[in-house]
Parts: structure tokens; C-alpha cells; sequence
């Protein structure tokens, strides 16, 4: 059985394109691969605290933090690495927000990018621990940045998890979608054709 964790970040709920997109590839994945483990987050519903550091620090040294005034933070954060350990396949919705992924999301990955869990420290440089595992990532932008300096998050999401070693990552974009109805068509379109092309398609 495959489990699959798709973590939505987009701040509009329902209609938040990116989760909508992520959604639907979730249910194109659960119907290819039946009996799908499906663990979902929704980090604009239910956010996760931005790192400080008292958390930083027991990420460093979780023996002392256990009896520390911070325990509370280490075992979300142990919670939420237990979750990406246990995925095969990682989905991520990503809105561009003034050029960059969501705060939400960056507080995500500060609390699972930990040397020792998900990667280690070597003499050349970090060595990722998570290596075998798929990443899906949609990226929902207002304008068109693809292949631009201004698309920010296709490189900091690929460096990010490639430091834990997931590098089998596919990009599913939607550009345009601030850029009158029929530019946000074509992007949409642009898509769910990409989502096709991976699972097949997806009533909608």
C-alpha cells in the first residue's frame, strides 16, 4: 500500500487554486493506486508556528529538550518528519505569494529539513536521508514566471528537497491565473493536462 502526503498551502481555502489542482491529483493517485494511505494537511487552515529559537536549539539537542519548557514543539515536528518518512509520494501545493511559496510552508519545511532525521552532515557537504521517495509539486502563479528570475519557488522547493534527499520531483504549473479570465483558462488547462499526462484524467 502507498502512502501519499499531500501538504495544501494555499490561504483562499476551497478556492485556493493550488489546493484545488493538489486535490484533484490526489484523487487521480488514489484511484490509479487503490487502497491509497492518504495523510493530508492543510497548513492555511491549520498553520504550523514559524521556527524561533528555543525550537531551532532542541532540534539540536531533543535529549534535553524532552525536559525542557519546549516539548511540545519538538514532538510536532518529530510528528510531522514521522509523516514524510512514512510517503511514498509527496504532494505540495504552492501559490506564488509576493514571488515566493507561503510562510506556512517554509514554517513545514524548517520543521522537517533536520540534521540527523532527514539529512546528515558530511565531510562534503549534507548527504539527504530520504532518497527514493516522489515529490508532485503545483505551482499556482498569478502571472507568468516560469523559466523567468521571478519564479523563485521552482528552485528554493528543488534545493529544499533536494537536501533530503528527494529529487524525483515533477512540476505541475498554472500561470496566469491573475491575468484575466481566459489567460487563467489556458493556465488551468495547461495543468490539468500535466495531471492527465501523470494519472490520467480527473472529473472536474
Amino acid at each position: 500500500m502507498l502512502t501519499l502526503l499531500q501538504i495544501n498551502t494555499g490561504i483562499h481555502g476551497p478556492a485556493s487554486m493550488s489546493s484545488i489542482l493538489a486535490d484533484e491529483i490526489a484523487e487521480a493517485f488514489s484511484n490509479r493506486f487503490s487502497g491509497t494511505n492518504h495523510i493530508k494537511r492543510d497548513l492555511g487552515e491549520d498553520p504550523i508556528p514559524h521556527l524561533d529559537q528555543a525550537t531551532f536549539e532542541s532540534f539540536s539537542n531533543p535529549v534535553s529538550a524532552n525536559v525542557s519548557a519546549f516539548p511540545d514543539e519538538l514532538a510536532l515536528s518529530d510528528k510531522l518528519i514521522s509523516e514524510l518518512k512514512q510517503a511514498d509520494v509527496l504532494l505540495i501545493g504552492a501559490p506564488m505569494y509576493n514571488f515566493m511559496i507561503p510562510s506556512t510552508l517554509k514554517a513545514w519545511i524548517d520543521n522537517v529539513a533536520r540534521a540527523g532525521e532527514t539529512f546528515r552532515f558530511s565531510e562534503t557537504g549534507p548527504v539527504g536521508l530520504l532518497s527514493g521517495k516522489r515529490a508532485i509539486l503545483v505551482i499556482a502563479q498569478g502571472g507568468e514566471f516560469l523559466g523567468t528570475p521571478a519564479d523563485l519557488q521552482t528552485g528554493y522547493l528543488r534545493m529544499a528537497l533536494g537536501l533530503m534527499g528527494i529529487t524525483e520531483i515533477e512540476f505541475v504549473y498554472a500561470m496566469g491565473l491573475a491575468m484575466g479570465p481566459d489567460k487563467a483558462e489556458a493556465g488551468l488547462e495547461v495543468a490539468r493536462k500535466k495531471i492527465a499526462e501523470l494519472f490520467g484524467p480527473v472529473p472536474v
